[in-house]
C-alpha cells in the first residue's frame, strides 16, 4: 500500500470517528441496501441458465442469451408489453413528475397560515393509504352500476361508461390515481427548497418591479431547480418500473391492450409459471434499461448545470 493510499484510509478514519454519529444514523439504510439490493445481485446469473430449483444456482445449465433472444424474438407480446411501459412512464413524467412542483409553488403563494396547514394536510393523506385501498376507491367511484362518477355522468344525460373495462381509458385512470395519491407528499421537498431561498432575492425582484409571477419565475423556481434535476434523474431510473401493485390491482384481461406491462409479465411468467430464468432476463433487462437512463441523464445535466448525482 502506497503512503498516498494509507493517507487516505486514515483521514476516512479520522473523519468517521469525528462523525461517528452520522455514520450510526446511516447504518440502517446502508444495510438495508446491503442486504436488499446488493447481495441479491448474485440471483442475475439465472437470467443466463435454465434454472432448476433442485440444482440450485451453481448446478443449473448454462444457457447464454437464450431467454433475452426468447423474449425479443419469439415472444409476440414483447413490443406491445414494451411500448405500454415506455408510454405509461412518459405520461408519469409529463404529468405526474409536474404536479408536485405546481402544488408546492401553489402553497407558497397562499397567505393565510391556518388555510395552508390545512389545505397541506388534505393534500397529504391520501400518500398514507395503501395502494390496495387507493384501487379499491378507484373501482369503487369508476364501477359501472354504483360509482359516483357514472351517476354525475348521468345526470348530463350520459350513458354509463365500462371505464376499468375499457383499454383506451386505463391510462388515465392509473395517471390520475397516482397524482392524487402522491402529490401532496411530493411537495414537501420542493416546499423545503423554496424555505431555503433566500428572502432579500424577493426584495431585490420588488424592487426592480417584478410582480408575484416573475418573482415566482425568477426566484422560486430557481431555488426548486437544484431539487427538481436530482428528483428527474431518479425518476429516470425508475423509467422501466410502473407500479406493479396497482397495476395488478386494476387491471383485467379487457385492458391488457393498454394496461399489460413488463412487470405484470414478469409476474404471470416468473411467479405463477415458475419459469424463473426468463422472468429474471426481462427484470434484468429492465434494470439495464433503468441503469443506462440515470448515467445518461446524469451526464446531460452535469454538463449543462451544477446540479448532478455524482
Amino acid at each position: 500500500m502506497t503512503s498516498r493510499s494509507r493517507s487516505r484510509l486514515s483521514s476516512l478514519w479520522f473523519m468517521m470517528k469525528k462523525h461517528k454519529a452520522l455514520y450510526l444514523l446511516m447504518l440502517p439504510g446502508i444495510l438495508y441496501y446491503v442486504i436488499f439490493k446488493y447481495v441479491p445481485m448474485y440471483g442475475v446469473i439465472i437470467a443466463f441458465q435454465n434454472f432448476s430449483i433442485g440444482r440450485g444456482i451453481t448446478g443449473s445449465k448454462f444457457v447464454g442469451l437464450k431467454h433475452f433472444v426468447e423474449f425479443f424474438v419469439n415472444t409476440p407480446d414483447a413490443w406491445k408489453l414494451i411500448r405500454n411501459t415506455v408510454l405509461l412512464n412518459v405520461y408519469d413524467l409529463l404529468f405526474r413528475f409536474p404536479a408536485p412542483i405546481l402544488l408546492a409553488l401553489l402553497f407558497h403563494e397562499i397567505r393565510g397560515r391556518r388555510f395552508k396547514r390545512f389545505v397541506q394536510s388534505v393534500s397529504y393523506m391520501p400518500h398514507f393509504l395503501s395502494t390496495v385501498v387507493i384501487a379499491g376507491i378507484m373501482v369503487t367511484f369508476l364501477s359501472q352500476q354504483t360509482g359516483i362518477v357514472n351517476h354525475l355522468l348521468g345526470w348530463f344525460g350520459i350513458e354509463p361508461i365500462l371505464f376499468l373495462g375499457l383499454p383506451e381509458w386505463f391510462r388515465t385512470i392509473y395517471i390520475s390515481s397516482e397524482i392524487w395519491q402522491t402529490v401532496g407528499w411530493g411537495t414537501i421537498l420542493y416546499l423545503a427548497a423554496i424555505a431555503g431561498v433566500d428572502p432579500t432575492l424577493y426584495e431585490a425582484a420588488k424592487i426592480d418591479g417584478a410582480n408575484r409571477f416573475q418573482q415566482t419565475r425568477h426566484v422560486t423556481l430557481v431555488g426548486m431547480y437544484p431539487v427538481m434535476i436530482v428528483l428527474f434523474v431518479l425518476t429516470l431510473g425508475h423509467f422501466m418500473e410502473t407500479g406493479f401493485q396497482k397495476i395488478i390491482l386494476l387491471y383485467n384481461p379487457m385492458t391488457y391492450e393498454t394496461a399489460d406491462v413488463l412487470n405484470t409479465f414478469v409476474y404471470r411468467r416468473g411467479i405463477l409459471s415458475a419459469d424463473f430464468s426468463f422472468a429474471t432476463a426481462v427484470g434484468l433487462f429492465q434494470a439495464a434499461i433503468g441503469f443506462i437512463l440515470v448515467v445518461s441523464a446524469n451526464r446531460v445535466v452535469k454538463k449543462f448545470s451544477d446540479t448532478s448525482l455524482w
